[in-house]
C-alpha cells in the first residue's frame, strides 16, 4: 500500500510545541510504522493553509525544504489546502514557486468552488504535480475548456474524492461527480478519501462507489488502482516495486 499524508504545521505557545517539533513528530510516527514492518509506504506533504496568508506560506515552504533534505525521503512535497473562499492564489504564488524551485512536489487544491477560474489559470502556470478535487475545472460545471486543456497538456493527475464532495455538498450526487468526465477522457485520476475520519469512508468504499455508480468492471478498477502508482510522488525504484507487487497480487484477485 502507499499513501501521501498532508498536514499543516501547528504551534501551541502554552505547551511549547513549535511547528518544527510538530513536523518532527509526524515524521517520527511514519518512521515507527516503517520499523514495525507495516505494509504501507507513507510520504509526507507539508500543508500550506491558504487562510494563513503569504508570510506563513513562505515560512512553511522553508520548513518543508529543510525537512526534504533531512528526512531521508519522507517529506516529498507541499500541499495547498484550506477554505477555498479565503484569499487568492496570486498571493501564495511566490511561496509555491519557491517550493517548486527547490524540488518539492506540489499538490494543489484547485477549482473547489465555481469562482476560482482566474486563480486556477494562474496556479496551473506553475504547474502543480497533482490537483486536489478540481471540482469546477471543466466547462460543463462552470469551468472552461482552457483549464481542461492546460490540465491535459501537462498530464496533471487529479485526486478525486467522491464521498467528500457529496457530503460536502459541492457535488449533488455520486452520479454527477466529475470523476466520469475525466475518466472518459482517459486522464490520470486517483480515487482518494480526503479526510477519512470526517467523511466516514475508506479507500475500498470509494472504489466500490465508483464501480457501482459508473458501471466499471473489476478489471477497470484494478487498472485504475495500478495507474495511481505512477501518479504518486514516490521515487522510481519504489514505483517499480509497487508495480511488481500489483502484478503479483493480480492472479489472487482475478481467480
Amino acid at each position: 500500500m502507499r499513501r501521501h499524508a498532508g498536514t499543516s504545521p501547528r504551534e501551541e505557545t502554552h505547551t511549547g510545541l513549535t511547528k518544527r517539533m510538530y513536523v518532527e513528530t509526524v515524521i517520527e510516527a511514519i518512521r515507527q510504522c516503517q520499523q514495525e514492518g507495516l505494509d504501507i509506504e507513507v510520504r509526507f506533504l507539508v500543508a500550506v493553509d491558504r487562510r494563513n496568508g503569504p508570510q506563513v506560506a513562505m515560512e512553511t515552504v522553508k520548513l518543508a525544504e529543510d525537512f526534504m533534505v533531512s528526512s531521508d525521503g519522507v517529506v516529498v512535497g507541499l500541499d495547498l489546502s484550506g477554505d477555498p473562499k479565503v484569499g487568492h492564489g496570486k498571493d501564495l504564488l511566490p511561496a509555491l514557486q519557491k517550493a517548486k524551485n527547490c524540488g518539492l512536489k506540489l499538490a494543489l487544491h484547485l477549482s473547489e468552488v465555481p469562482s476560482q477560474k482566474e486563480e486556477s489559470e494562474l496556479l496551473l502556470t506553475l504547474p502543480p504535480d497533482r490537483i486536489g478535487h478540481g471540482t469546477f475545472l471543466h466547462p460543463e460545471v462552470g469551468g472552461s475548456q482552457s483549464l481542461v486543456d492546460k490540465v491535459r497538456e501537462r498530464n496533471i493527475p487529479l485526486e478525486l474524492c467522491l464521498t467528500s464532495n457529496v457530503k460536502g455538498q459541492v457535488v449533488s450526487s455520486y452520479d454527477k461527480h466529475h470523476f466520469l468526465y475525466w475518466y472518459q477522457l482517459g486522464h490520470p485520476c486517483v480515487l482518494c478519501t480526503d479526510d477519512k475520519g470526517v467523511f466516514s469512508t475508506e479507500l475500498s468504499q470509494e472504489y466500490q462507489l465508483a464501480a457501482s455508480t459508473f458501471g466499471l468492471s473489476q478489471e477497470a478498477m484494478w487498472a485504475l488502482s495500478q495507474r495511481a502508482i505512477d501518479c504518486s510522488f514516490a521515487p522510481d525504484h519504489l514505483k517499480e516495486k509497487l508495480h511488481q507487487r500489483w502484478v503479483s497480487l493480480q492472479p489472487q484477485v482475478f481467480r
